[in-house]
């Protein structure tokens, strides 16, 4: 009876193990979500995605009216609406301050997206995104002083994806991005999930 006890608890110890080890994600699948939310949300939403070449042989600009997204080197798919300022003097250097306005929606796999945040609202002043942005050599990165993505995420480094245009654009910039996670901020990372981004304004605070 005591041979049986001991065998029918084992059975149960070697369920439970075996389903704890089928209910683990790996990283690698989670990636694969990842590119399948990506993948779907350009399908559905019509995105035209063009090459880093196509875009540099337009002038470094996107067609709207195709709803062109260029997809980087980095992964970041963007789409520059308007490149803001003409004066040569707009452009964001190191250690400037930068305002933004923008929307963010996490992506799931079924190509929904859902909104997280959004500091469109103007007359919220204290609303704005702030962050200092810092540039040597190739190298880039951004920490917030201020805003919603600081408040919410507890967390002062800009994501890595919203850096990016600022090689193509000047103040008063309007983009759109499609970032996956590791080029994300640090929940995006850990959660291995893409976000898109509406960046109304890339304003300079001087």
């Amino acid at each position: 009876m005591k041979k049986l006890v001991i065998c029918f608890v084992g059975m149960i110890l070697a369920c439970i193990a075996f389903n704890a080890c089928s209910d683990n994600v790996t990283y690698a699948e989670l990636l694969d979500d990842e590119k399948k939310a990506i993948s779907n949300f350009i399908k559905d939403h019509n995105i035209k995605v063009i090459t880093q070449k196509e875009f540099q042989d337009a002038g470094c600009v996107t067609d709207v009216t195709r709803n062109e997204f260029v997809q980087t080197t980095s992964g970041v798919y963007m789409q520059i609406i308007d490149k803001g300022s003409t004066n040569l003097g707009d452009t964001i250097r190191n250690n400037d301050m930068v305002l933004v306005r923008y929307a963010e929606y996490r992506l799931e796999k079924d190509s929904a997206e859902h909104l997280v945040m959004s500091n469109f609202d103007v007359s919220q002043i204290s609303q704005v995104d702030i962050f200092r942005y810092q540039k040597s050599g190739t190298s880039a990165s951004g920490i917030f002083s201020s805003g919603m993505m600081y408040y919410v995420y507890q967390n002062q480094t800009v994501p890595q994806g919203w850096l990016i245009p600022f090689n193509y654009v000047r103040d008063g910039a309007r983009v759109k991005l499609i970032v996956p996670s590791k080029m994300g901020h640090e929940t995006a990372m850990s959660s291995v999930k893409a976000y898109y981004y509406d960046i109304h304004k890339f304003q300079l605070f001087r």
